[in-house]
């Protein structure tokens, strides 16, 4: 399985988007400061994932989910969830 991702920092409540392999690893690396991209944004906490068979298909939803449109539907998905947890 390869997962797309979502994660808000709570230390200034941004996201990141990304997907993985292993998403509680890759989870742990954010949090621990492995992964170097988000290291000086932790805690993470992760607010939204969606599972893929194939890694391509994966790969192409984070694409999209890092793009404006992208960003849109998740503000779209999450409504409830950033009314209740403001975004920076």
């Amino acid at each position: 399985m390869f997962y797309v991702y979502v994660l808000q920092s709570q230390l200034d409540q941004g996201l990141y988007i990304g997907y993985t392999g292993n998403l509680r690893r890759r989870l742990f690396e954010h949090n621990t400061g492995e992964a170097r991209a988000t290291s000086f944004r932790r805690p993470w906490k992760l607010i939204y994932y969606v599972a893929y068979l194939i890694e391509e298909d994966a790969m192409r939803r984070e694409r999209f989910l890092k793009s404006g449109a992208g960003r849109r539907h998740i503000d779209k998905q999450l409504r409830r969830y950033f009314e209740r947890h403001p975004r920076a």
